[in-house]
């Protein structure tokens, strides 16, 4: 399972996917089709992410079955930056047409 914070046209939201990476072809596909086109992604832990939405985490993990499947965590901007680091951010993926 892969996380990350994705910074959109409308602010910061967390994806979960099974995709094996972020930059996955298929995964990128399906970002498109629902109208993230143009994105910078940093790819988060999957247990801090646990850590910091506990059981919305597990409710959302539950529709989660497809193998090629993703999932918005949360798409508060402000409850996303105060629940990451910035500091702490790995390297961007950095994604447009």
């Amino acid at each position: 399972m892969k996380a990350g914070i994705f910074f959109t046209g409308t602010g910061p939201i967390i994806i979960l996917t099974s995709y094996d990476s972020l930059t996955n072809p298929q995964f990128i596909q399906k970002l498109d089709t629902k109208g993230f086109k143009k994105f910078i992604a940093y790819e988060v832990s999957e247990d801090e992410v646990k850590e910091k939405y506990g059981n919305h985490y597990n409710v959302i993990m539950g529709d989660l079955h497809q193998e090629d499947d993703l999932r918005v965590l949360d798409y508060d901007g402000h409850r996303v930056l105060n629940n990451f680091s910035l500091k702490k951010l790995g390297p961007p993926i950095f994604h447009e047409p």
